[in-house]
């Protein structure tokens, strides 16, 4: 279908393979990406999926709802382009995507 690239805080790229109607935390946890836990599996609790998505992609990423927003606020390298990957859906317009893992995640 296509990929998605994450990139650690020190530089190291991770492209994967995305299925749309996944979300992009499933698709890094699937695929091992270091510093997205996803402790709360999916369900906008606790943060430890934050990505910094490139500013050139993050309208493709969907609406951001309160719920999202308030668990931002908690994390301390949130960026105007933050957000919790368990919240954002994969699609097919996302192929070449790059998101950021902040560095205290790691």
């Amino acid at each position: 279908m296509g990929r998605i690239t994450f990139v650690e805080h020190n530089g190291a790229k991770h492209p994967v393979e995305i299925e749309a109607g996944k979300s992009l935390m499933e698709a890094a946890v699937e695929n091992g990406i270091p510093g997205i836990d996803a402790d709360c599996g999916g369900a906008c609790a606790c943060g430890t999926c934050h990505v910094i998505v490139d500013k050139s992609w993050v309208e493709s990423t969907g609406e951001m709802y309160a719920s999202e927003e308030g668990m931002l606020a908690m994390t301390p390298e949130k960026t105007d382009t933050s957000r919790l990957s368990c919240q954002v859906t994969v699609s097919e317009s996302m192929d070449g995507m790059v998101v950021h893992l902040p560095e205290f995640q790691m």
